[in-house]
């Protein structure tokens, strides 16, 4: 089995969000889940210690420690707003461009999902921005609906990743769907607005979805997590990821991109 890393970035500065309601609900949801001893003071603490740095991201660090562990994630970036994605066009720019840099891949962090225009829109001002032509999506919030795979595939992507399904690859016209397999906040948050399953909980379930995919002969596996996360002010997040990788390393998994996997399956077409 094979394995596909992926981040979504959701979020960059605090700032961002002077207009929406993310910032009041984060404050409640850390508060509840400090009063559900779901984390510690310090981990509160330090949350409000980057609102005030005004950091809502961890690429940097992410990117290191992926680097670091031979992990060859693909990071997707919005280039439109919704849903409390909202950061700016030069900010989306920037970071596609720091992230390429780094040798990592990119792709569309998508809004439209039920909008043949619209989508087409994401995929023109991200081959825009990024220099390419060939690059894939996930929708935010793995939005869908009857007809996204199909504009999806019409706006010339070359894979989407944003249904939530126990299968392997398939195609739906010229474009590779990838299902997703993990979730970082499916894990944490269990039919939740906040925090409900401690580590040892999520690392249990980890291993359950792992053994389920690998007897059912899933050949690429997708796994999620949100760069958000990865910091000590979410410290179980963070810790389940540094494990899962050493966990998939010792097992003797190899990680590879969608675009590895896709030339390996229409190699075998």
């Amino acid at each position: 089995m094979k394995i596909i890393i992926s981040h979504d970035v959701d979020h960059i500065t605090v700032w961002e969000h002077w207009r929406d309601l993310v910032l009041p609900k984060c404050i409640v949801r850390s508060s509840i889940e400090l009063a559900l001893s779901r984390i510690s003071f310090a981990e509160y603490w330090l949350r409000f210690k980057e609102i005030t740095a005004n950091k809502f991201h961890n690429l940097d660090e992410l990117m290191l420690f992926d680097k670091k562990n031979n992990v060859n994630s693909t990071f997707f970036i919005g280039v439109n707003r919704g849903l409390g994605l909202c950061y700016s066009l030069k900010s989306a720019e920037y970071w596609t461009r720091r992230i390429l840099g780094k040798q990592f891949d990119v792709g569309v962090h998508g809004v439209e999902f039920d909008n043949l225009e619209g989508i087409k829109k994401e995929y023109e001002t991200f081959k825009q921005i990024s220099g390419s032509s060939k690059f894939g999506i996930r929708m935010h919030y793995l939005r869908s609906s009857k007809d996204t795979l199909k504009f999806i595939d019409k706006a010339s992507y070359i894979f989407d990743s944003t249904l939530y399904e126990s299968k392997n690859p398939y195609k739906i016209g010229n474009l590779w769907e990838f299902p997703l397999h993990i979730m970082d906040g499916y894990l944490f948050n269990s039919n939740s607005k906040w925090q409900n399953q401690s580590i040892s909980q999520v690392k249990d379930q980890t291993l359950r979805i792992l053994e389920q995919a690998d007897k059912k002969g899933i050949k690429y596996f997708t796994l999620l997590l949100h760069d958000r996360y990865f910091s000590n002010s979410f410290k179980a997040w963070k810790e389940w990821y540094v494990w899962v990788i050493e966990y998939l390393k010792k097992n003797g998994c190899e990680f590879v991109t969608y675009r590895d996997a896709i030339r390996e399956l229409e190699a075998k077409a």
